[in-house]
């Protein structure tokens, strides 16, 4: 299979490191195709915990290259800061990290932007990294590229041009202090000097190696259920981390890819605002949280929990043409003595047929579950789909069958070997 695409199903944080890295051992080339340092991938090597945020996650397997597409924002000291922490941990990424001369950067004024704006008009729940902002000048074709640090006074002219406009908004409407231009160009000069050995035409690398028949795994951040086009708008990312992001992400080809794996946890969760039905405001939420340790690996912000929902996974698996799912974070359900699924949407006590994406349905939802047995002992030493509890392979087929999607894993914990092939 040349293309895999690994995708969030639900509202991001499902836990893509863990499973990517496990599944880098098998590939070649592992490559991030959107997003930004807003992401946070938690990978487990051995009692050694690592969070990445721009780094793909097959970084950790020394056979691997790994890829940061085009489509991805990169913020320098986010990317400098993951490549020193490898690098002292043992972890040489030299020869093996490629990064996209077409990626966009973020600027120190899309950060200040980004905080601004969600505490004053944008409430969305932004990690204030900058990404939005980003992803607009990139819209607007304002945009600084990787490429463009190649040139100094290209850079200088784009970077003054932005800032004409920058500095007004910041002083004249939010009454900031007006950014430097010489400090913003000297910075990322010297940046392009620490990444230059890097950079490449990536999406010239990655169909020279489909044409030499690599396999490659391509990694999404944040979830579907954020996507901007497909998501809850407008509380979502600003990028399409559906597997249609992945081809415009890398530039490959739809024809290459030949398998989308969809990665949910076994219940749900969600960062920020926005719309999230089966949310338990609750003892039962709480407990959620605090057994699975539900805080973002970004921003150490508590996520909100819920009962897993078959409704907005369906509709995922929709989009993003998933035929196979990978079920994390089981074993947080080892001590419930009832496990819910959410089955279906009513509206004033009509079902709906399927997942709505306007906000005024979606904050009108009555959620309808059905119940299961927990199944009352710990499952994280379990290595065979068989040796699961009975009740526990009774709510994964349930999963499955609700989604109309085969399950293929199970984590049962945060290691590469707590997992368990069920397909």
């Amino acid at each position: 299979m040349p293309v895999q695409i690994i995708v969030g199903a639900q509202w991001g944080d499902e836990g893509k490191g863990k499973i990517v890295d496990m599944l880098a051992g098998d590939a070649d080339i592992v490559a991030r195709y959107q997003g930004g340092a807003n992401a946070g991938h938690t990978v487990c090597i051995g009692d050694r915990q690592f969070v990445l945020h721009l780094l793909p996650s097959g970084i950790f397997h020394p056979h691997i290259c790994c890829v940061i597409g085009n489509g991805v924002v990169i913020d320098p000291s986010a990317l400098l800061g993951e490549i020193a922490q490898l690098q002292a941990a043992g972890f040489n990424v030299g020869g093996r990290l490629f990064i996209s001369h077409n990626a966009h950067l973020i600027m120190p004024y899309h950060k200040l932007l980004d905080v601004i704006r969600e505490q004053t008009t944008n409430k969305i729940g932004t990690t204030g990294r900058g990404i939005g902002p980003a992803y607009i000048d990139k819209a607007t074709r304002n945009g600084i590229r990787i490429v463009d640090l190649l040139d100094r006074d290209v850079l200088a002219r784009k970077i003054t041009a932005n800032l004409e406009e920058k500095n007004q908004i910041l002083t004249k409407v939010y009454g900031e202090t007006k950014i430097d231009v010489d400090a913003i160009i000297a910075e990322y000069e010297a940046f392009d000097k620490k990444i230059d050995e890097y950079i490449t035409d990536t999406a010239l690398y990655l169909n020279k190696a489909l044409a030499d028949g690599k396999r490659i795994i391509a990694e999404g951040a944040q979830g579907a259920l954020l996507d901007v086009d497909h998501g809850t708008y407008p509380y979502v990312t600003s990028s399409n981390p559906t597997s249609g992001g992945a081809c415009t992400g890398l530039g490959i080809p739809p024809t290459a890819v030949s398998d989308i794996v969809g990665i949910v946890k076994a219940y749900c969760t969600r960062v920020g605002n926005g719309p999230f039905p089966t949310e338990l405001l609750d003892a039962t939420g709480e407990r959620l949280r605090t057994i699975g340790q539900e805080f973002g690996a970004t921003t150490g912000r508590p996520r909100r929990c819920g009962w897993f929902d078959a409704v907005a996974l369906r509709y995922s698996a929709m989009i993003n043409g998933i035929t196979r799912i990978a079920i994390t974070k089981l074993d947080v359900l080892d001590t419930f003595e009832e496990i819910k699924i959410c089955v279906g949407y009513e509206v004033k006590g009509k079902r709906l047929k399927s997942f709505p994406t306007d906000l005024a349905t979606l904050e009108r939802i009555t959620p309808v579950f059905e119940s299961f047995p927990g199944w009352k002992e710990p499952i994280s030493s379990v290595r065979s789909y068989a040796d699961l509890p009975s009740n526990a392979r009774r709510y994964v087929e349930a999963l499955g069958g609700l989604t109309g999607t085969s399950v293929w894993l199970v984590s049962v914990g945060a290691r590469r070997d707590q997992t368990v092939t069920c397909s």
